[in-house]
């Protein structure tokens, strides 16, 4: 049995399983040492191994095997583990997997759209799934306020989307997004920056109530942290009710004046102004993946809802929204195109990234809930 990474194979897989044992009385020893379980019942071994390194695979004749989370495993991992299907004394010899879709990848190649007869393919929308219902009855609609239109299809319905394709921020639309927006100054401000040399981007935000409200941005071309703080403190010096600073996880590491892009903002906000501040950034960046996936749910949940807006001046954000793409057949956002894209929507990510991982997680639990 087998999952793309250890860690996934020990927290995921190999945990359910033990659980379900346990609950349904089934007798069982594991070898912590040979990863193996020994069903006592039956005298089986079902041996754990991640299959990252899938020629390390080679070697073992086996009865079945299951991979969990295919999506995100090689396929040589199943072509080797299908070749190795030929224990003589097993009655059946098969193979499984599991997963949510993925775009059109080699799963779906293998398994979907050029099957063969020796492939059956099991299909479930997560509302199937009644157990969790049962724990939790409201659980899908309120994924469905989290996720975009598209992810929530592939990730619940488990519909097959080209999410690859075109726009990274499809849902953007100006006549809905776009609209005049003014500074509350009973409101902190939220000051998120990607720290780049050409250009150095940052965004001025503010929240109401559970909407993002895009006011101001600041680009300079060929410019640094300090030009940017100047440029911040020109603009927002009087702001009586503060600023929190967000952005880039590598704003942390030290430039060759022995600053990081962090101390550059907090020595000269302490040093020029008066401002409150406070700083809430990550110590690493969220995947891309993940921070494209929360802004497209702040531009458009799947349930409808509209909880980001942005002030027309915002001219690169906007043209982030419209011109950022995938790159052909892949999750890799086209950074090649234009190297003045990405930078603000990147800022905006690492902002709603941050804040919204301060939301409680949706039926959080280590493993998963199965019936």
């Amino acid at each position: 049995m087998g999952a793309p990474t250890f860690p996934m194979l020990r927290d995921a897989t190999q945990a359910t399983l033990f659980e379900i044992l346990q609950e349904n009385n089934i007798p069982y020893e594991f070898n912590k040492a040979d990863n193996m379980l020994h069903l006592l019942d039956t005298m089986s071994r079902v041996i754990f191994r991640p299959v990252d390194d899938f020629e390390r695979l080679r070697g073992t004749n086996l009865a079945w095997f299951g991979l969990d989370e295919l999506t995100y495993t090689q396929e040589e991992a199943w072509l080797r583990l299908e070749g190795r299907l030929r224990d003589p004394k097993a009655e059946r010899l098969c193979g499984f997997g599991v997963w949510t879709p993925k775009g059109y990848d080699w799963v779906h190649r293998r398994f979907v759209s050029d099957t063969t007869g020796n492939y059956q393919v099991i299909r479930a929308p997560g509302m199937e799934n009644t157990f969790l219902l049962r724990q939790i009855p409201d659980f899908y609609e309120r994924l469905r306020s989290s996720y975009d239109e598209k992810f929530y299809a592939q990730e619940v319905l488990g519909e097959y989307l080209n999410l690859s394709a075109g726009r990274v921020y499809a849902p953007f639309d100006e006549k809905v997004h776009v609209t005049s927006l003014h500074v509350d100054p009973t409101r902190e401000l939220m000051w998120t920056l990607d720290f780049n040399v050409d250009p150095m981007s940052s965004l001025i935000v503010q929240l109401d109530g559970e909407t993002f409200q895009v006011l101001d941005e600041i680009v300079i071309r060929n410019g640094t942290t300090m030009e940017a703080c100047e440029e911040f403190l020109k603009r927002y010096r009087r702001h009586l009710a503060g600023v929190c600073v967000y952005g880039d996880a590598s704003g942390y590491q030290k430039q060759t004046t022995g600053n990081s892009d962090y101390e550059i903002v907090t020595q000269h906000l302490v040093a020029y102004s008066t401002l409150k501040a406070r700083y809430r950034v990550q110590k690493a960046n969220p995947s891309v993946k993940e921070r494209i996936n929360l802004v497209n749910s702040k531009l458009r949940s799947a349930a409808g809802d509209v909880r980001l807006m942005i002030d027309p001046k915002c001219k690169e954000l906007i043209k982030d929204f419209v011109q950022v793409v995938f790159k052909t057949d892949s999750f890799v956002i086209d950074k090649d195109r234009d190297r003045l894209r990405t930078h603000l929507s990147d800022a905006l990510g690492y902002l709603i990234y941050q804040e919204h991982k301060e939301e409680s997680t949706i039926g959080e639990r280590q493993g998963r809930l199965v019936s």
